[in-house]
This record gives structure tokens, C-alpha cells and sequence, in this order.
């Protein structure tokens, strides 16, 4: 039986994979070129963290990620009409593979011994880099250089994490309340319009005193 991180990776893979393919198939890319963006979306991060931590990716041992891609890239064909057209579609997708994904990445760096700070990075990376190798795909500006909350959802879902496994918490209790809290992050963050403050340059605070 599976175990509840590995439930979570896989729900990730999905919603990621679908939000990837999404993307694609509103640039009206053929079926393969959308199944590798769906697939870079689904394993960036992962591959980025693992290769980090020293370890072998995950989607090299076990093709369930493969597989989960698949799935997803027929679930757009079947239903892509309707996705296409309900634009909180790719947003809710991403945004459950984000927080997903960053709760396995913080616990996956925790289980092999790394500090906390180090787990709340690798996190990051994991949630946030596939949609930037995904953005960099279709020819978008990454969502994780624009004012929207992204990365610091994921940021801010690792210090939960760590303030519950503090407070002695359940490892599945930890985990949701982590997930939740970087999903509400990113739902509030945009329905509130909540954003970082933009780092001005030279050449525009010359403009605005001329």
C-alpha cells in the first residue's frame, strides 16, 4: 500500500501534469509536445530537489509518474473543451500541485536528515521550479517573477511545517495543515491581490523625478 507522501506525490503529478498540459493545449501544441510540458511540469521540481539531495529522481525508479502524466494529457482530450474555457481550471490545478508538492519536498529533506531550512528551500524548489521549466515551455514569464504570491506560498507552507512538527504534531496532520496552509495562502494572496512589493530600478526613479 502506498504510503500518505506518496498519495499526496501522486495527486501532485496529476493536478500539475493537467495544469502543464492545460497551458499547452491553449497554445494549441500537438499531443506530444503537450504530454512533455505536462511531464517537465509534473518532475522539474522533484528532479531539481533530488539531484540536490543526492538522490535518484523518483520518475527513474518507478514510471507511476509517467503513467500519471499519461493520464492527465487524456483527461485533457476527453475534457479539454471544458477546460479550456473554465479559466479557474489551470489556477486551482496549480495551486493544489503546489502545495502538494511542497509538503513532499520539505518531508522527503527531513527523512534524510537534512535541517529544517534546508527542507523548507528544498520545498520550494519543488513546488515552484516546475512551473517556472513549464512557463519557460509555452514562452511565458514565469508566475514565480511576477507579483503574484507563488514561491512565498510554498515558503510559508515549510515554516508551518516546521512550527507542527515544533509543536510534536501527527507526520499526516503536519502535512495537511502544511498543504492547506500554502493552498489558502495562494488563494487569498490572489483573490486579495496580495503581492510583494515591486524592487524599483534607477533608470525609473530618475523617470519619476524628471
Amino acid at each position: 500500500m502506498p504510503t500518505f507522501v506518496q498519495i499526496l506525490d501522486f495527486i501532485g503529478t496529476f493536478a500539475f501534469a493537467i495544469s502543464g498540459i492545460r497551458l499547452a493545449s491553449a497554445k494549441r501544441f500537438d499531443w506530444f509536445g503537450a504530454y512533455v510540458v505536462g511531464l517537465a511540469t509534473a518532475i522539474g521540481g522533484g528532479t531539481i530537489r533530488d539531484v540536490l539531495l543526492g538522490v535518484t529522481p523518483g520518475w527513474m525508479t518507478n514510471p507511476v509518474y509517467l503513467i500519471c502524466t499519461a493520464m492527465a494529457l487524456l483527461w485533457v482530450i476527453f475534457f479539454g473543451k471544458h477546460l479550456i474555457h473554465l479559466h479557474n481550471t489551470f489556477f486551482v490545478f496549480d495551486s493544489v500541485g503546489l502545495a502538494l508538492f511542497t509538503v513532499v519536498g520539505v518531508g522527503k529533506s527531513i527523512a534524510l536528515g537534512y535541517p529544517f531550512w534546508v527542507a523548507i528551500m528544498m520545498g520550494s524548489i519543488t513546488g515552484a521550479a516546475g512551473g517556472v521549466i513549464r512557463d519557460v515551455f509555452i514562452n511565458e514569464i514565469p508566475l514565480i517573477f511576477r507579483k503574484e504570491i507563488y514561491a512565498m506560498a510554498c515558503v510559508v507552507g515549510g515554516v508551518v511545517y516546521w512550527m507542527c512538527h515544533l509543536l510534536g504534531l501527527d507526520s499526516v496532520v503536519t502535512q495537511i495543515i502544511s498543504g492547506c496552509s500554502v493552498f489558502v495562502t495562494r488563494i487569498l494572496a490572489v483573490k486579495y491581490q496580495i503581492c510583494l512589493p515591486i524592487l524599483k530600478g534607477e533608470e525609473e526613479e530618475e523617470d519619476v523625478k524628471l
